[in-house]
Order: structure tokens, then sequence, then C-alpha cells
């Protein structure tokens, strides 16, 4: 084996159900690797990791881990990266804070999260702490564009094996509630810098002026947003909201992302709750306040903090009783759509509610149409008009339905809306001035306390190299290929004029469409309802929205999407899809030891990786590699060995035992690389001959409950244990 600093590939350690899942499946992908000479390293990106890495003056030197996030930023600039990137967590707060306490009870002597930091000690450890929450790795990697499909095998299969899609009624009451004024679209105001800048961002008051902050820096060319969400405004729509679903008497539920909109999301959430619980706060709000009530928190966290008082939880169960009944994420233990803010996240919760026919479900444990509450107008008329399509067309059909594939603008923290240190929530009536350093008063806003202001921005660049990306995609397929931007929004309005030059100059413009998000889903659900195909060409926040929904209709999940960044420096990042790490599948393998985690989209990025190594490094031993991990991801699906929902019938770790037989004996049967078809005969020859005992010794360990040492760090040893319990299986690939 040959020493190489960086190794070929980067294999990215994270959370929940994909971090088990590599358990098992990254020692077969680095014994296949090492055949070829190609190393498959790892570097941590987990929640964990991430806070590990934040605090080693806090930490022994045995405790002590390296800032591997910021190492892979670095590799993403550089034309050497290949980064498989695997879903990890976006932390809300409760999730951090659980994350927090695990390690302490661990033995890592880290400080608390403090929730109301008063001294600068207790600053200092916040503001750490927040450069882990919500979407804080995304924007580190993500130094190219997106462009994320179904795999032609995966749609095939789909098509061929149609999932369950619910029944739509034309008299379905299920709606989408978004505000008619006084949110982020309706207040934003947008501009195109002719020439680079620095910038602040002020609150002017009568008290004078107090920076919320300094130090931006654009380059020429950026396109620089800022609006704000009026509190008074949102209190006002959701009261109304929450009587009218009353009156229709279906579910009431919020649909935000409180993860990667991690400043503004969970400040609407906990708007939510206090509306929800008007009279309660009216009565008892000087009590909830003493006993440290945070409404962003989520109403379980308020609950644990009241339950020993018998008159506000007296006065919570009065109030309940008269509200509409809640869209519940777990009704058996009574977890509702208001208990934790990362619980009902808006891109994986609508596309679901959509597929089951508008229903979600009760209290009673029964499905029933609900009202949607979304409240600001970017990118709620998505789902407003794909549940108006179904309302009036029925349900879309797998078997027949063409594909939407996307092409996405994200580069270089492109449109990160909520995500990053430029949203506020607002201290007390004023001014909010976003200030060049000449003096320049780009954009203002008169603000009241309570109100979430936000700018965000976009680099002439990565825009650039997005058209670029969309031509070429477009010119590769033939689709339909529409451009999702607003004129009315200002922020697009200042993309359009920057879209259509570049169009025209490349000659294409008759071959793209521009369109409303609004006319651009019903245009895309007619375009695929009739077996046809398009790509949507989005910004940053509709491709991670879109690429659930869509994958969600067709594929009946997101996890198996082939998701590539091509970076702008050369380099490539491969996403293993778009469907989250999947918290219920993790406490699946801690009460049963199985995992319904597929790993179909690490197989598909697998393949993209070893296949753009070959093209980059001229390694043709990585072709082959990837050549065969196509193969045998085609195995796993016309053989339909994915993993099972259920506990006793063959899981995550048989589709690994078999995706490595596929590939040894793909690996054995082609005729390229005469060696590797000599290591990879006896291989796949083992493998066959011991599938009853292997499939055997993965069978025997289901139905315990499974032990890995911790949920967000969990214990190295225990974890292979689990994870890879068939000595055969271990024996034959090493």
């Amino acid at each position: 084996m040959v020493n190489k600093t960086v190794p070929d590939i980067i294999y990215t350690k994270v959370d929940e159900a994909p971090e088990l899942a590599s358990a098992s499946l990254l020692p077969i992908i680095q014994r296949f690797a090492a055949a070829a000479d190609i190393t498959v390293g790892t570097k941590d990106i987990s929640l964990a990791g991430r806070i590990l890495s934040t605090f080693p003056d806090k930490l022994s030197a045995d405790q002590r881990v390296s800032d591997d996030l910021a190492e892979l930023g670095e590799l993403v600039k550089t034309p050497e990266a290949n980064v498989i990137k695997l879903p990890n967590i976006s932390a809300s707060v409760p999730q951090l804070l659980a994350a927090v306490s695990e390690l302490q009870a661990q033995g890592y002597d880290i400080p608390d999260y403090p929730s109301e930091p008063e001294t600068d000690a207790e600053k200092d450890v916040r503001a750490r702490y927040d450069t882990i929450k919500g979407s804080a790795v995304n924007p580190v990697l993500r130094e190219g564009n997106s462009d994320r499909r179904a795999a032609a095998a995966v749609k095939s299969f789909a098509q061929k094996n149609p999932h369950r899609m619910g029944e739509w009624s034309a008299d379905s009451k299920t709606r989408v509630a978004a505000m008619d004024g006084g949110d982020f679209f309706s207040n934003e105001k947008s501009a195109t810098l002719a020439d680079a800048a620095k910038a602040k961002i002020v609150l002017e008051t009568a008290d004078g002026e107090t920076v919320l902050k300094d130090g931006l820096s654009y380059p020429a060319g950026t396109v620089v947003d800022a609006t704000y969400m009026s509190a008074a405004a949102l209190d006002a729509f959701l009261a109304e909201e929450i009587e009218k679903t009353k009156a229709e008497g279906v579910l009431f539920s919020m649909h935000l992302k409180a993860t990667m909109m991690k400043v503004s999301d969970p400040i609407i959430f906990g708007h939510a709750v206090k509306q929800f619980l008007a009279p309660v706060f009216e009565k008892f709000g000087a009590e909830m306040d003493a006993l440290g009530v945070s409404t962003n928190s989520g109403l379980g966290d308020l609950l644990e903090r009241v339950k020993n008082n018998a008159d506000i939880m007296a006065a919570i169960d009065e109030t309940m009783a008269a509200r509409p009944p809640m869209y519940m994420v777990d009704s058996d233990r009574g977890i509702t759509n208001l208990h934790v803010p990362s619980d009902v996240i808006v891109d994986a919760s609508m596309p679901a509610l959509i597929r089951a026919g508008g229903k979600g479900w009760g209290p009673d444990n029964k499905e029933h149409d609900a009202v949607c509450v979304i409240p600001d107008n970017s990118y709620a008329p998505v789902y407003d008009e794909a549940i108006k399509f179904f309302k009036a067309n029925g349900k879309l059909n797998p078997a027949t339905a063409g594909t939407v594939q996307n092409i996405g603008l994200m580069a270089q923290k492109a449109e990160e809306y909520g995500s990053h240190p430029t949203t506020f929530e607002i201290p007390a009536n004023g001014t909010v001035k976003m200030v060049l350093g000449d003096g320049t008063v780009l954009h203002q806003h008169s603000v009241e306390a309570g109100d979430i202001w936000r700018s965000a921005s976009a680099r002439k660049a990565p825009i650039e190299d997005w058209v670029n990306l969309a031509i070429a995609r477009q010119k590769a397929t033939g689709y339909r290929s529409i451009f999702w931007l607003d004129a009315a929004r200002a922020h697009d309005a200042e993309l359009i004029a920057m879209v259509k030059p570049i169009l025209e100059a490349k000659g294409v413009a008759d071959k793209f469409e521009i369109m409303t998000p609004r006319d651009a889903t019903r245009a895309s659900l007619e375009t695929i309802t009739k077996g046809e195909n398009t790509i949507a060409i989005t910004g940053n926040v509709l491709r991670d929205y879109l690429t659930d929904l869509f994958p969600i209709l067709e594929l009946a999940t997101s996890a198996k999407m082939l998701s590539i960044v091509k970076l702008m420096q050369g380099g490539g990042l491969f996403e293993t899809g778009a469907g989250g790490s999947a918290p219920k599948h993790v406490q699946q393998l801690l009460g049963e030891n199985h995992l319904r985690w597929d790993s179909l989209g690490e197989f598909c990025a697998l393949g993209e990786s070893f296949k753009f190594l070959a093209e980059t490094k001229d390694n043709a031993r990585a072709r082959v590699l990837g050549e065969t991990v196509e193969t045998a991801t085609q195995g796993i699906l016309d053989n339909d060995r994915s993993p099972s929902r259920k506990v006793g019938e063959p899981d995550n770790r048989d589709s690994h035992y078999w995706f490595a037989r596929y590939w040894a004996e793909a690996l054995a049967a082609q005729s390229d690389d005469a060696a590797l078809a000599a290591e990879f005969a006896p291989v796949a020859t083992a493998l066959a001959e011991n599938e009853a005992k292997i499939t055997g010794e993965l069978a025997a360990v289901q139905g315990k409950p499974a032990d890995i040492g911790g949920y967000y760090h969990a214990d190295p040893a225990k974890l292979v244990a689990v994870m890879r319990p068939s000595a055969t299986l271990n024996g034959i690939i090493g």
C-alpha cells in the first residue's frame, strides 16, 4: 500500500442511522478499494465530534479530537477533494443539549449550554455552541452547486415496483396556510453590488445605535438581501389559523425547518406554541418565566418544566381541549407537532402528508385532513399548489411518472437563510440598516421588538456556475428545464437579471423557462404525470425542499437520490441522498437490533466517487470499481435485497452482505483488470458458499435490545459488535 497524506476518498463519520450503517459498510468499501491501491479515510463531522473539537481547552490530551470539519472545509477548495458525505444532524437546541449531556456522562468535561448567558465566560461558551447549531456542516463543505437526481436504476426499479400512494379526494379539507403580509417574502429587499464592499448591520433605536454584525465582506457582483418577519403579524396570523382550523374540524400542524433555519424557525415555532396556549400564558406567564419556560424549545420542554404546578397543568389541559386537534408525531406517546422544534421538518413532513393523500395522524391515532401552517410565502406556494393539483387530478402514479431532477444554487453559502450569523430577533423598536463601508445604506427596515430580521447573499461566481451547470444538464438530457424564480420577489428579480444574459450569450435561452415556484410546481407535476421529465433549477432552499418532495412522490423516499456537488475548484462532493439521519431507525435498532436504514444512497455515491477518481486521476482500476459498484447496486434492486422494516426480516446488514457479494461477483466476472478478477473470484465464491451461515448469523442477533454505548457518541467496540455480528462475513472481508 502506498502511503498517502490525503486519502483518495474521504468517507464522512456522521450521526444516527447512517453512522450505524457505516460501521457495517465502510469495512467492505475499504477492503475492496485497497485491492486497487485506493485509500478510503474518514473525517468526523458528527454532532458529538464537532462539540468535542470546539472545546479542546476543556478536555484531556487523550480526549481531544481534531477539527475535521475545518480540515474538510479546506480540502473541498482543492482539486484533490473526493468526499462522500452522509447525512448529519443539523442540531436544534434540544438535540444539542442531549448530545452535551451524553458526552458529559461519558466523562468529557465540556460546559453546559447557557440558554441565557450573563458572564463573559458564558457568552464565550454560547458563541462556541452557536457555531455548531443548525446547518453548520453543509455551508462549509458545499463549495460547489448541486446536481441531484434519481439514479437510472433506482427510477427504473420504482416504476416496476410502485410504492403505495394515499388517495386524494376533491373535497379534502387539507390546505396550506401562509401569511398574507408581514413575512419574509413581502418585506424582502435585494441589490447586486457593483463593487466589492464591506458592510455592517446596525439597529437604530431611541436609545442609540447597536451594531448587530460587523466585518461583513462581499465581492463585486454579490446579490445581497435583507428582510424581516413581523412578530405582530405572525401572532395575528397564527391566532386566526388556530380558530379557522377549529371551525374546519381538521388537524392543526406547523411545518418549519428549525434545524437549517436555526435562528428564525425556532423563534417562529415558539410563537406557535405560545399562541396555541395563549390563555395559559395570559394567566400564568410570570410563573412560567420563573420556571424557565422557553417556547422556542417546544411544548415537550414546557410540560416538563411545569408538570409539578397543578394550576398550570389544569389550564393547559383546558386550553388544549378547546383547541383544534393536533397533528401528531407519535400519537401512541402523545408527542404532538409542537413538542420539539426539530420533530416536524417541512421538507420531510409536507411530502409525506401529500403522499398520504393529504392526511396526517391525529391524537386519536387515526388519519385526518390537516391545515398545514407554513407562515412565510417564499416557498409555501410550492406545497399549496401541489395539494391543489392532487385534489383536482388525484394521486401520482409512480409506475408511469416521469422524474424531476434538480440543479441547485448553493456554492459558497449562497442563500443561507437563517443558518448563519446575520439573522436576529430584534430587541427593541427601531430601524435595522445594512451599511456599506463607504456609509451607503444598502437596505433598511423599520422594525418592532420581537421581529425576525435576516440577511443572506449569493456571490456572482457561484451564480454563473449554477447557470452553466444547468445548461450542461439540459444539453445532456434534453429535458424540459425551468428556473424556479419569481420576478415579484426581490432576490429572484436580481437573479433573473443575471440568468437571462448568460442564457442568451450561450444561445440557449429558448431551451429554458422561468416560472414562479407556484407555476413551476404545477408545470412540473403536469410534466411528470404525462411520463415526461423536467429539470428544476432552483436556489438553495428550494433545492433542499424539492429534492425531498419529488423523490418521495416518485420513489417513496429521498434517501436514494444521487447527489453530486461539482466543486468549483475541480473536486467532487458526493452526498448520499436527502433523507436525513433517521432517528426512528436508531430507536428500532436499540430496541430490537434491527436497522431498516437503506444504504442505496451510499452505494450510488460510492460508484460516482470511484468514477470521478478514475476521471481526475486517470485511474483505470477506480473505473472498474465504479462500474462494478453500479452492477452490485443493480443487483440489490433487481433481487429485492434492500432492508425490510420489520424485525426478524433482512435488515441493513443483510443488504451489505449482498452488496459485497454482488460487487465481488462483478469484479470476478469483468475482463478489464485481470488482477482484480483473480483477487475477487475466491471472495465471491466464499460469500456465495457461506450464504446460509452468514444470513443465519445476521438473523440470530435480531429481536433483542442492542447496546452501542451512546446515542450521539457510540462506543466504537460496541458499535462494531452490533453492526458486524457475522464472524463468517468478517472473516471473508477482513
